[in-house]
């Protein structure tokens, strides 16, 4: 018998992977039940989730379902729906659906315009919301910028999540050693090492700790409760979940929240310069508020 040629292994192997996935699809998942989602998800997180994401709410709502012993997702979504908005699962299914990806200091040229911001402000208060915070690297990146760059001044940082998970770790302020965007130096500076058993891990110094409150706020919300003014927002790689009309009446509460000539960072995707009555561009991916 002659071997099979590298076309009849490809079309082999793809056979192959079609079975082990139909062996996978352990729940029913139609396209009623993914349109479903994405309506539930929007009126509940704004969120827009578009028609290629079907494999990854399966993905990722599948655990849900066998974490709460549901049979189907049409299952799962009927009780949903049948919870009052503050039940805890509707927190869970908010949990599921959002994105967390993050590091240290990413984006590193919004730290720098941050840097030059602060020195401006030298012996002066700051308060900073740190929107989108998730698992807690972006707010004390934040922190150290603040340390690093403030001689004098308090400092205020609100970093908050819809995703209440990703949270709690951000509150533990607990990393690998190699996590990345971390120089040797502020290794040094703001982190303590772990020993014996927590080796290979690090944990955030106490005093760059306090500088941040973590809490929980969802930007469909009908009432912010955030304090004062903010003179920084980062809300970066947020808006790109959001249709243009759910963009636009987060951005003028985003406004409503800064003081006059405050700075909004955004993510690199990001462009906000049909709002320019609420903002104007001073540099990359920064705005500053009208």
């Amino acid at each position: 018998m002659s071997a099979a040629s590298p076309a009849e292994l490809a079309a082999l192997r793809n056979v192959a992977t079609a079975v082990a996935d139909r062996a996978e699809q352990e729940f029913s998942f139609s396209s009623a039940d993914f349109d479903r989602v994405r309506q539930l998800i929007y009126q509940h997180a704004g969120i827009s989730l578009h028609a290629g994401k079907q494999a990854m709410v399966y993905s990722r709502l599948s655990r849900r379902l066998r974490e709460t012993s549901q049979r189907s997702f049409s299952q799962y979504l009927q009780s949903l729906e049948s919870l009052q908005p503050s039940h805890p699962e509707w927190q869970e299914f908010v949990n599921c659906l959002t994105t967390n990806l993050t590091s240290f200091f990413r984006e590193e040229h919004h730290f720098q315009m941050l840097a030059t911001e602060l020195k401006a402000r030298a012996g002066q208060s700051v308060r900073i919301w740190c929107n989108a915070a998730s698992t807690g690297e972006e707010p004390y990146s934040l922190a150290m910028t603040c340390a690093e760059n403030m001689a004098s001044g308090a400092t205020k940082i609100i970093a908050s999540d819809i995703d209440t998970k990703v949270l709690a770790t951000a509150g533990r302020g607990v990393y690998s050693a190699d996590a990345r965007g971390l120089s040797p130096e502020r290794l040094r500076a703001h982190f303590l090492r772990g020993k014996g058993a927590n080796s290979g891990s690090i944990r955030v110094k106490p005093e760059l700790a306090r500088m941040i409150e973590f809490r929980t706020h969802n930007l469909m919300e009908a009432r912010w409760q955030l304090g004062e003014p903010f003179d920084i927002v980062f809300c970066r790689n947020v808006m790109i979940y959001f249709d243009a009309p759910t963009q636009r009446r987060v951005l003028e509460r985003i406004h409503g929240v800064m003081k006059p000539k405050s700075l909004l960072f955004v993510g690199h995707s990001e462009n906000f310069t049909e709002s320019k009555d609420l903002f104007r561009l001073r540099g990359k991916t920064v705005y500053e508020r009208v």
